[in-house]
């Protein structure tokens, strides 16, 4: 078998996610570069998706391009599976999100769906989290403020250059081993200022379909 690219791997999986689509009921649908081609194959099962609600204006604006029509969260009561990508994935599916600004967003969504599908490809499944920078999103002000705590926990912060589609900023920590992502996720999230931490451990995936050099792998929670 070739050697696959990682675009190829991404598109490999995010086929594989439409099996877990359930017919008649809203899509969940994330944000980033795997996501955009689970978007763009979508029209092979048009007739199975009655409506999405997004978790970004880039991934909306791509739905409503393929004639999608996308929900305001507050208009729908339950999403039958939300797919989105990953940064990192640990063994126990718990994840790091927040690569593409959007993790606010996405663990809203999240937290309304029955079954969450993580599609990723083979670099992404990590033993412990923490290779990758841990985004968190804060309001403007308290930039400053929750930058030193994270530093006090020996990470190296960097502000990005981005404003997030609730009008925030993004503080990325890098240098973290993350062993007990409940508890940090938890710990992050209570201080002031914070909006929400790339930490997808309290509601992690259900299912993950990880691109290897095999084909698609399926992991089950």
């Amino acid at each position: 078998m070739p050697t696959l690219t990682q675009n190829e791997l991404k598109r490999l999986v995010a086929h594989a996610a439409l099996d877990y689509v359930a017919p008649g009921e809203v899509l969940g649908v994330g944000t980033g570069s795997t996501v955009d081609m689970l978007i763009d194959q979508l029209p092979e099962i048009r007739d199975r998706i009655p409506a999405c609600v997004s978790s970004s204006e880039r991934s909306t604006k791509r739905l409503e391009a393929l004639g999608f029509k996308v929900l305001d969260l507050n208009a729908v009561d339950s999403i039958g599976v939300y797919i989105d990508g990953a940064d990192e994935i640990d063994p126990g599916f718990s994840m790091i999100k927040g690569g593409g600004g959007a993790l606010t967003r996405e663990k809203i969504v999240a937290s309304a769906a029955k079954k969450f599908v993580c599609i990723a490809d083979a670099s992404k499944k990590v033993d412990v989290l923490g290779r990758f920078p841990l985004p968190v999103e804060v309001i403007p002000m308290a930039a400053g403020v929750v930058r030193r705590r994270l530093e006090a926990l020996g990470a190296q912060v960097k502000l990005r250059d981005f404003v997030t589609d609730n009008g925030c900023r993004i503080l990325d920590a890098a240098g973290l081993r993350i062993n007990d992502p409940k508890g940090l996720e938890a710990v992050i999230n209570a201080w002031p200022g914070v909006v929400t931490v790339g930490l997808f451990a309290e509601r992690g995936a259900d299912v993950l379909l990880l691109g290897t050099a095999d084909g698609v792998k399926t992991f089950t929670r």
